[in-house]
């Protein structure tokens, strides 16, 4: 929950002081609007029995959605309800990224309530809930199709639909508040804690593991990025390094429950390179995808989902575990198609 106002900041500070409480806003809404329509319908999309590909009406409004424990885990319904919420909560919010200064508050809300429920809820469902994806053994742990992935595509068709800024490539347009930029990422990091290691819906190994994990890659990420801007332009920026740590975010979520600590180091400096030169070529192009979305979350989640494939681990207890690359072909051909369906 703490990501989303995290998230505000973090893209708050990104833009310019006039459109600085609106960007916020932007991801402060999505506490109310996302959050009640996960309660209404969302959630029934997402996590109810129903077919592969969409869940049935059967937790609509909440029904049958109470204080005994949810089958597959140790925690009550309702609690399993909310932390599922905040997920389809910040996914939507994320997108905002891509449209800021530029689209009417009221038409944003009413997008991200249909957005949560028929774009959001099937493909939670299609991964966590017993649909297709998850039937064909895809391993995302925390969210890189269902979040990053999902988001970063929605973040792209949005910015065409609604086309650049009318100043755009004109003039420059100038973060207004790194500080802010750098207490978002900061916070995002710390709520990432929660978000990763809190889906093994346990205080297990599981969850250690996906908390190491987050701890080390985004530190790699950093590294790597730091190291392309010094060899760039001789110097390392902080809104870059915030980037970089949000990338090492995204690429290790899908993977931080199924890989050492030691493959996550490695998975976090090369999540940077895609999204370090995605963001470069962007910025070449008419694409006004303001706060470059597509490169930290959709690439950076399509790169984390593919290496998830290639580094996964059926057991880990120290060091490099049974093999730095113990990953299969099969696997991360499953992760490729993950990736395209949530794409499409």
């Amino acid at each position: 929950l703490l990501m989303t106002p995290a998230l505000g900041f973090f893209y708050g500070g990104l833009v310019r002081s006039k459109n600085a409480l609106n960007t916020m806003m932007m991801s402060f809404v999505a506490l109310g609007a996302v959050g009640i329509a996960w309660a209404f319908i969302g959630y029934s999309f997402a996590f109810s029995a129903g077919g592969k590909y969409l869940g049935d009406l059967s937790y609509l409004f909440l029904k049958g959605v109470g204080l005994d424990v949810r089958t597959g885990t140790t925690i009550p319904h309702v609690l399993f309800f909310c932390f599922q919420g905040t997920f389809a909560i910040i996914t939507a919010a994320l997108i905002s990224g891509a449209i800021v200064e530029r689209m009417r508050f009221g038409a944003y809300v009413v997008f991200l309530v249909l957005w949560g429920i028929f774009v959001y809820g099937p493909v939670a469902h299609w991964v966590w809930g017993g649909g297709f994806l998850g039937g064909m053994g895809a391993l995302d742990f925390a969210g890189g199709t269902v979040v990053h992935v999902n988001a970063g595509v929605a973040a792209l068709v949005a910015a065409m639909v609604l086309g650049p800024r009318k100043d755009f490539a004109r003039q420059a347009i100038i973060p207004h508040n790194v500080p802010f930029v750098l207490l978002g990422a900061g916070l995002l990091w710390f709520g990432w804690f929660g978000f990763n290691a809190g889906s093994a819906v346990a205080a297990n190994a599981s969850a250690a593991l996906a908390f190491t994990t987050t701890m080390m890659a985004p530190g790699a990420t950093l590294m790597v990025w730091t190291l392309l801007d010094f060899m760039r332009g001789g110097k390392a920026t902080a809104v870059g390094g915030a980037t970089a740590i949000v990338v090492g975010l995204v690429a290790v979520t899908p993977a931080a429950g199924y890989i050492s600590p030691m493959s996550a180091i490695i998975l976090g400096g090369i999540a940077a390179i895609p999204s370090y030169f995605g963001l470069l070529i962007r910025a070449r192009t008419r694409l006004d995808d303001s706060l470059d979305v597509v490169a930290a979350h959709g690439l950076g989640g399509t790169v984390g989902a593919i290496l998830t494939g290639v580094f996964a681990q059926k057991t880990w207890n120290g060091g490099l575990g049974d093999g730095l690359i113990a990953g299969n072909g099969h696997q991360v051909v499953v992760q490729i198609m993950a990736v395209g369906s949530t794409i499409i």
